[in-house]
């Protein structure tokens, strides 16, 4: 995954330029007291109120500054907490410059293990909280589900559940962009356990949810309802493909995705998502 990672950051530059200028923090109020983030990386959502400031996601290092001063404007203060939604670096980035100014990171376990590996022991990168199954933040006057899914676009995947504000941030289980989700299946990813997760989230909310993906626009419930089946479809006509125990090579050829008729990112090239959908749906 260290070697597919700057390639995935440049690949989500890429992606995100189609709503959000690289050198602007955008804002989206959501709620009274929860705004959505759009940069260059990944979808922050940030809480404010009489109990202070969190945030979900930091993006990258580089931005830390813009982000900070953006949030600023929200509310005076500095950030207490950062939720990151999984351990990738266009969410993590900022860790260590908010850790240093007083914030406290929560992560899954697994996340915290990642950035380990990544970062090393003692660093300002890793979580000072983490969590097995779920927890919850009683702060701003919310009470916030952080849910924990196994094996969907990572292994370390949290969902963030605002049940007053009634809005979801997803992280990377979904990909706002009428396009396929990139499964990371080196990190514990699976098509299977994307499925699940959106499933699950699904039931859990309703018509007026507000939900955050980890990358594009600003969704909702039919939105996510709609990807769920885009990502069924591959999954269909990826395993009529691999019937007779074909091997990659045979299904690459048979190009199995080209019916749905998507385009893909530079970063996330067709061949690239064929090939992570049948290493996943193999195991």
């Amino acid at each position: 995954m260290k070697k597919l990672l700057p390639v995935l950051i440049t690949g989500l530059l890429l992606s995100s330029a189609a709503y959000a200028d690289e050198s602007v923090v955008k804002t989206q109020k959501l709620s009274e007291h929860i705004y959505m983030l759009l940069a260059q990386g990944g979808n922050i959502a940030v809480s404010v109120g009489d109990d202070g400031i969190y945030i979900i996601d930091d993006q990258f290092a580089k931005l830390s500054s813009d982000i900070k001063k953006t949030i600023s404007d929200l509310q005076p203060g500095s950030t207490e907490f950062v939720i990151n939604t999984h351990h990738h670096g266009d969410h993590t980035g900022g860790n260590e410059n908010f850790a240093k100014a007083g914030a406290h990171v929560i992560a899954h376990d697994n996340v915290h293990k990642r950035l380990v590996a990544e970062h090393g022991e003692g660093s300002d990168f890793l979580p000072r909280i983490s969590f097995s199954h779920d927890l919850k933040l009683h702060f701003n006057n919310e009470h916030a589900h952080v849910m924990h899914y196994q094996h969907a676009h990572t292994d370390g995947d949290a969902v963030i559940f605002f049940n007053k504000a009634n809005i979801v941030h997803m992280g990377d289980i979904f990909f706002n962009f009428g396009s396929l989700p990139f499964v990371d299946v080196d990190s514990g990813g699976s098509v299977d356990g994307i499925l699940a997760a959106v499933d699950d989230v699904v039931k859990q909310i309703d018509d007026n949810t507000k939900v955050i993906p980890g990358h594009g626009p600003l969704s909702d419930r039919s939105g996510l309802v709609v990807y769920r089946k885009l990502v069924q479809k591959a999954k269909d006509v990826m395993l009529k493909a691999m019937q007779n125990k074909a091997s990659l090579e045979q299904v690459l050829n048979a190009d199995p995705l080209a019916e749905l008729g998507l385009e893909y990112a530079n970063w996330l090239p067709k061949e690239r998502v064929t090939t992570l959908f049948y290493r996943s749906l193999k195991q």
